[in-house]
């Protein structure tokens, strides 16, 4: 029997599972890829995530940057080309290596992990929750708590929930070449030619990463091509090779910014709860929802008695309101800059 089975290495993943490992319980921490493993991903660490990630793993190791190692800030055009520039502090990190370095965190604080072992299912008992996992073989664990941090297509969360997100589809390329954009800064573009959501440029090592986002997957490629159109006609960019393409999914933020925290025993993290950001930015909503739920799990769980499972969701929903409200107070402020957003004002 576990006290906290977790699923996911991403940041959310991580944070729960070492927090709660070291509070002293017994941890499983579960990932259907091998490691080292891709995550399409602008990996930018803003302030907020950086001061998150150091508070509780300590120095993030040059090992894990690319460059530039610095991200200045973000700047937007918006439909009617005018240009947001918005400076402030972070760091330009390759997921793949980011997120192992958190999974190392985790297991020096005691926690088990198991690579290429996926979830199917789940089903809340009376005191426990039974998971059953796919490794070389299907069989069962159990576990007093489980939190899900799989993505936005959370397997878990469609298992329980019975429900069907809508989602929003990224499809980014790595190029080399040259463009006319300051390197240092995320470039997002909101016109709508380009995208149905929006459109991106940033720089990691020697690829230029040029990205867009719909809400019909079968439109991805042509809204592609219209954006490298777009670059090189009014920022001169000049595509000297292609070296690979990958594609993402987002949760679709709607209007009544609706999070789903959980069920039982289960609790929503990252992503797999709704949380993001605007133009995509998910790594300190996923942080900061991985921290409320450790600290909700600690609060509300005695090992030497039982969970108070009203207690959990509760004490999880009250410790990442305010996390909720810094997300919707960032959408509230590209509402006014885009009107493709305005919906969301």
């Amino acid at each position: 029997m576990y006290d906290v089975l977790v699923v996911g290495t991403g940041p959310a993943g991580c944070m729960t599972a070492k927090m709660t490992a070291e509070a002293g319980y017994k941890v499983l921490l579960v990932e259907k890829m091998q490691l080292p493993r891709e995550k399409s991903c602008s990996g930018i660490l803003i302030k907020k995530s950086i001061d998150m990630v150091e508070g509780e793993f300590g120095k993030i190791p040059d090992a894990v940057l690319c460059r530039p190692t610095k991200n200045k800030g973000i700047i937007i055009n918006d439909e009617e080309n005018r240009v947001f520039k918005f400076e402030s502090e972070g760091l330009n990190v390759w997921r793949n290596l980011f997120d192992q370095w958190l999974v190392s965190g985790a297991e020096n604080a005691g926690v088990e992990f198991r690579q290429s072992t996926a979830v199917i299912s789940c089903e809340e008992m009376q005191d426990h929750v039974l998971v059953t996992l796919q490794g070389n073989e299907i069989y069962h664990e159990r576990a007093k708590i489980v939190v899900a941090g799989d993505g936005a297509a959370s397997n878990l969360k469609k298992n329980l929930l019975k429900t069907q997100d809508s989602y929003i589809f990224t499809y980014q390329t790595f190029c080399s070449g040259t463009v006319d954009l300051d390197y240092n800064f995320f470039h997002a573009f909101m016109q709508p030619q380009l995208s149905q959501y929006d459109a991106w440029f940033n720089v990691k090592d020697d690829f230029l990463i040029f990205g867009i986002a719909v809400k019909d997957f079968n439109k991805i490629k042509g809204y592609h091509e219209k954006f490298l159109s777009f670059l090189a006609s009014n920022f001169k960019a000049e595509i000297k090779s292609f070296v690979k393409g990958e594609v993402g999914i987002m949760p679709c933020v709607l209007p009544e910014y609706r999070v789903d925290l959980g069920i039982g025993r289960v609790l929503f993290v990252g992503e797999a709860a709704n949380f993001l950001n605007p133009i995509g930015e998910g790594i300190s909503s996923a942080l900061a929802s991985g921290y409320a739920a450790a600290e909700a799990i600690k609060s509300t769980y005695d090992v030497s008695e039982d969970v108070d499972v009203p207690a959990l969701l509760n004490a999880y929903e009250k410790n990442v309101e305010p996390d909720k409200q810094y997300m919707i107070r960032q959408w509230k402020l590209l509402a006014r800059i885009s009107p493709k957003f305005s919906h969301l004002g």
